[in-house]
């Protein structure tokens, strides 16, 4: 019995460390660079609550006046006009503290979206695309309200109940005592209830990612499943999945409300204590718990005044706990990211000048490192003008082989040559000036055509690009022409209609390296041929053109043809 009560307690350990760990983590990485802001702004929170007693006091010092029968106006109009003013002041100092804690989380979400963004471009872990959308779009904005709330929450806390409270029991030992006994009991339940609330909030992280790429999934699908007359599965695994996100998201709002419900009890009972004791005793009923004489008018609305403003600062923090769990599963999920393999690129991925010197591209013993595999290229030597076709079978590396080229790909062993230089850090970014990639799978901004074709800006005249890609009549097809938003997969177009458009943007930008992707895959013969012709006609203008294909009609009008090796 005594060993498996041990590893259970080692379990235990572990767990507690680990989230001990990740809490950690979790400060260094989002609060720390932002904790001058929150303690600025935690300040001021603190002195615009150390100005409600003095609020109080005016407010009890008028009704005290009133009772005693002073028919005076100066007293009442002076209690009025100083609480206006303290309230001003409040509110000034609370503007100041929003203003820091937003700017705060604003500055937070944006770096960890940048740092997203720009490490998956320069670097692919392999996530897919759904779920690093979920994690960009709904996800991280759920830091804001940690940032905003809960570390502010946890200052006034340190500062502001101490303060309601030795002034309370400076009015009235008893009251001293029921704050001193209801105040502790809110945070203790408050940890308890939150060790629930982490773990129902990581769930529910998890399941949003796992809907989204199922979406996504589908979406991909979506021709495939409707011909094979599967659209009523797929509605009811969506129905499926909607239900289990339904679930976690009751889960998290039922420890929500547990924990409310806990603090308005032990809150509610706290200042219905300070209620009885303090009507009891302006009624003469109790005549002790005041210091030397019994308890006024005045001091009694004081202390009716300070008990709420004492458990406010505990409400908030309970309220602000539930935000701290979301963001800590947040912050887990972005560090399992962090830990991924990758595939780098090159370089930097920045724009560069062009690399100086004759267009050359010499491959020779290269070994491209993937996440998972290591794959040899052939060897290749190619010019400029010249036109090359790499071939092989699925999977042997012909795409790899153009994100080498591109620097897109590190090696492991062997070298390639650009330009008469070695492809690495330091030529990459300008080598990659001087080429295109035209990819198997179109993509369009959501821009207009014409913007889409010169991303660049340069301003030159799409239509000779057009005319050499063979793609004049599909702009001229199109409603708004060179004005036209086609969708991200080029929502109206054919596969070979997108690809001649993809080709004359590689045309347009000056590049004089093509690298193609399958370029004439799942194309009828008419339209692979067309394709075929605008890719020699490059030839012809001096450009080089490197094809990676399945396509034997293709791979025979290149002028060489090199085998990946297996």
């Amino acid at each position: 019995m005594i060993r498996p009560d041990r590893r259970g307690g080692e379990m235990t350990e572990t767990a507690e460390n680990g989230a001990s760990d990740i809490r950690q983590r979790a400060n260094r990485r989002i609060i720390a660079p932002v904790r001058p802001r929150l303690v600025r702004a935690g300040a001021l929170m603190v002195v615009s609550g150390a100005l409600w007693p003095v609020q109080a006091a005016l407010v009890a010092w008028a009704i005290a006046g009133w009772v005693s029968g002073d028919a005076a106006m100066t007293p009442g109009l002076a209690a009025a006009a100083g609480f206006a003013l303290l309230g001003f002041l409040r509110a000034l100092l609370e503007r100041r503290a929003g203003g820091l804690l937003f700017d705060a989380a604003d500055a937070t979400i944006a770096r960890e979206r940048r740092v997203l963004i720009e490490r998956e471009a320069r670097a692919e872990s392999g996530v897919g695309s759904a779920a690093l959308a979920a994690l960009t779009v709904q996800k991280i904005p759920l830091l804001q309200p940690w940032i905003t709330r809960y570390h502010v929450a946890m200052i006034r806390v340190a500062v502001l109940p101490a303060l309601l409270f030795a002034v309370a029991f400076s009015v009235s030992w008893v009251v001293g005592l029921i704050l001193l006994v209801a105040g502790p009991l809110i945070p203790v339940f408050m940890a308890l209830v939150g060790l629930a609330a982490e773990q129902v909030s990581r769930r529910q992280m998890q399941e949003i990612g796992t809907m989204n790429d199922m979406l996504m999934d589908r979406l991909s699908a979506m021709t495939d499943i409707r011909l094979l007359g599967a659209a009523g599965r797929a509605a009811e695994e969506f129905a499926v999945r909607a239900e289990t996100l339904r679930d976690r998201t009751m889960a998290v709002l039922r420890v929500a409300f547990l924990s409310s419900a806990v603090l308005e009890l032990f809150a509610a009972l706290g200042v219905a204590l300070v209620a009885v004791f303090v009507g009891f005793s302006l009624l003469g009923e109790i005549r002790f718990g005041s210091w030397a004489r019994p308890l006024t008018v005045g001091e009694g609305v004081f202390l009716l005044l300070i008990a709420p403003e004492f458990f406010q600062p505990l409400r908030d923090l309970a309220a602000a706990w539930h935000d701290r769990a979301a963001g800590l599963a947040v912050v887990e999920e972005l560090e399992a990211l962090d830990a991924r393999p990758r595939r780098p690129i090159v370089g930097k991925g920045d724009p560069s000048a062009p690399l100086p010197g004759a267009l050359n591209l010499c491959l020779s013993g290269a070994v491209a490192v993937l996440p998972a595999a290591k794959v040899r290229l052939p060897d290749l030597t190619v010019g400029a003008g010249q036109s090359v076709a790499i071939t092989g079978p699925s999977g042997a590396g012909k795409s790899t082989t153009l994100a080498a080229i591109a620097g897109l790909v590190p090696l492991a062993d062997g070298r390639i040559e650009v330009c008469g230089r070695v492809l690495a850090d330091d030529t990459a970014d300008a080598w990659r000036a001087r080429l295109a990639l035209v990819p198997q799978h179109p993509h369009f901004s959501d821009v207009a055509l014409g913007d889409w074709l010169d991303p660049g800006g340069c301003g030159s005249d799409p239509w000779a690009a057009l005319r050499a890609a063979d793609a004049e009549d599909v702009v001229r097809r199109l409603p708004g022409g060179l004005s036209a938003r086609l969708g991200e997969t080029g929502g109206g177009l054919s596969g070979g209609e997108a690809r001649r458009l993809m080709l004359a943007r590689a045309v347009l930008s000056g590049a004089e390296l093509i690298l193609a992707d399958e370029p004439t895959a799942d194309l009828d013969a008419d339209t692979a041929r067309r394709i075929i012709a605008a890719l020699l006609g490059l030839t012809g203008e001096g450009r080089t053109v490197v094809v990676a294909t399945h396509d034997p009609v293709l791979a025979d009008a290149m002028a060489m043809r090199v085998e990946v090796p297996a």
